[in-house]
């Protein structure tokens, strides 16, 4: 079976199981900070591609304009994008990110073919402009939901740590491997590993 059409029979289901959550999901952001519910980003995919991602918003509204009041440099001069007190994002939003429920709507991007199940983190464009010449592999195939990176670490690792678990896995992917890491993720999101 080949990945794509693993990722339109397993991403149809997927979306119909979890449609429930989905709208549950909804519902809390709408009532607790109102529209948007979706936050739309633009993202770099396979061959350097830009689309656009779906996920539950998290954040106030204006929490674009508020990123360089959180980002900062570790003692090895790499730069933090994520932390665990980030004041930007809601109490609703706390709740999802610690399941990852948010990003349950880019299985509309998977079904669109922009996004796979499995595959590299899905980067953002003013990061992908610092990158090294070697990074530029991982798109090499569609950005993942999930990926080598989920499972080791999550926001738990430096950024820059992610394209090497990208490369990792864009060298070694095969069905069987997309498999243990899709379990392997339910698995990190139960016990809420480098969710924040």
């Amino acid at each position: 079976m080949s990945k794509r059409v693993f990722d339109l029979l397993f991403g149809f289901f997927a979306l119909i199981f979890t449609l429930p959550l989905m709208v549950i999901s909804a519902l809390l952001v709408y009532l607790e900070d109102g529209p948007p519910v979706i936050f739309r980003q633009t993202r770099v995919g396979r061959n350097g591609r830009l689309f656009e991602i779906y996920k539950f918003r998290t954040m106030v509204k204006n929490a674009e304009q508020l990123q360089g009041q959180v980002q900062r440099r570790d003692t090895h001069g790499n730069w933090i994008y994520k932390t665990r007190d980030d004041p930007r994002v809601t109490r609703v939003g706390r709740i999802l990110r610690r399941f990852s429920l948010d990003e349950l709507p880019q299985l509309l991007n998977v079904l669109a073919g922009t996004m796979s199940l499995v595959g590299p983190r899905p980067e953002l464009p003013y990061l992908v402009e610092k990158y090294e010449s070697w990074q530029h592999k991982r798109f090499a195939i569609l950005p993942g939901m999930t990926g080598w990176w989920q499972i080791n670490g999550r926001s738990d690792k430096p950024m820059h740590l992610h394209t090497e678990d990208d490369l990792y896995y864009i060298q070694n992917h095969s069905m069987w491997l997309d498999m243990q890491i899709i379990l392997r993720t339910l698995w990190v999101v139960i016990i809420g590993k480098g969710a924040y």
